[in-house]
């Protein structure tokens, strides 16, 4: 084979039905806007309901607060789920300066107010700051666990745990608003940074506290905003049997890594968990596999000498199954990936 290179609160929508489909293609990415007042759980129980598919899951949790991106894999692409939680976010955050709270966020108990006598340009050289890799103490009420317990648990009961401050990374900051006593900031940053974080250590650099008062994700890796489908247009679409059309390809998620399209016999191989010999190029540890009809077959790893692509995640296809007599006489021969 020839070398192939890169190629609205809760309520509204717990009365709806089961919409069980009965098309066999079920497996994608759908790109939600999240509405405010819901968890990241709710909204995946609403499609599970809505389409009778249990494997759904997202990938990166909103707090109840937060609006925007919320991306969702049906089917085999839940195990894609950890490709698309590890890439950068962006976020559009509304902080109010001189009020803090228990939990960095307007939904918290107010434990202090200062006066604010900061001018833009203080603001601006604090927001500076944080850009790079910083070390971020996370909020107590977060999911985050401590002897298998969540914080928030923890913190419930009372109980003042220390937390380890965990090294993220603020790609870019910038201030798009001021108006004192509040300002709105546009975030790209590292997986697991915690926005409510930034805003409380915001208002400690500045010395008159702050919190989170309003949050959008604007982005989560490739994924944007204006490709969301609202939860209202989703179900409206569940129920009319079009959802389909927001239901994205699985391999939308792995756009970044090497195409290799494969014949029968290779297919073969890879789906019963044997190694292809690979070529130098395409260069990178990983590659996306598909099988000769063009369906995404495997993400593939190159092994440690760089010598053979090995099937880290092998997906269910409507290849053919070849004999494995046949899949066993692809060898280590002149042909390489």
């Amino acid at each position: 084979m020839p070398l192939l290179g890169p190629q609205s609160p809760k309520r509204a929508w717990s009365s709806h039905g089961s919409l069980r489909n009965t098309d066999p293609n079920m497996d994608g990415i759908i790109v939600v806007d999240k509405p405010g007042g819901m968890t990241s759980h709710d909204v995946v129980a609403c499609v599970r309901r809505w389409s009778g598919i249990r494997r759904v899951g997202h990938a990166g949790t909103l707090d109840p607060l937060a609006t925007g991106v919320l991306v969702l894999c049906l089917g085999q692409a839940t195990r894609l789920s950890e490709y698309l939680m590890a890439s950068p976010k962006q976020y559009r955050a509304t902080i109010l300066l001189g009020v803090e709270t228990d939990t960095y966020d307007r939904e918290g108990k107010v434990v202090r107010r200062s006066p604010v006598n900061v001018s833009r340009a203080q603001v601006e050289a604090a927001l500076a700051e944080f850009v790079g890799r910083i070390a971020q103490v996370p909020p107590i009420y977060s999911a985050l666990k401590r002897a298998g317990t969540p914080l928030y648990r923890l913190a419930r009961q009372g109980r003042e745990v220390e937390r380890q401050a965990r090294p993220v990374e603020i790609y870019a900051l910038q201030l798009v608003d001021w108006s004192p006593p509040q300002l709105t900031i546009e975030v790209t940053c590292s997986p697991g940074t915690y926005i409510r974080s930034l805003a409380h250590d915001l208002g400690q650099r500045l010395g008159c506290g702050a919190h989170l008062t309003a949050l959008t994700r604007l982005a989560s890796g490739e994924f944007r905003l204006d490709q969301a489908v609202t939860l209202d247009e989703l179900s409206a679409a569940f129920a009319e049997g079009t959802w389909q059309r927001y239901l994205l390809p699985m391999d939308t998620a792995l756009q970044g890594l090497p195409a290799l399209h494969l014949d029968a016999r290779q297919a073969a191989r890879i789906r019963r968990g044997m190694a292809l010999p690979a070529a130098p190029d395409p260069p990178g540890p990983q590659a996306r596999a598909y099988d000769p009809d063009g369906h995404l077959l495997a993400i593939l790893k190159r092994s440690g000498d760089g010598s053979r692509w090995q099937p880290e995640k092998v997906f269910h296809t409507s290849l053919k199954n070849i004999p494995l007599s046949q899949a066993k006489g692809l060898t280590d021969g002149p042909t390489r990936l």
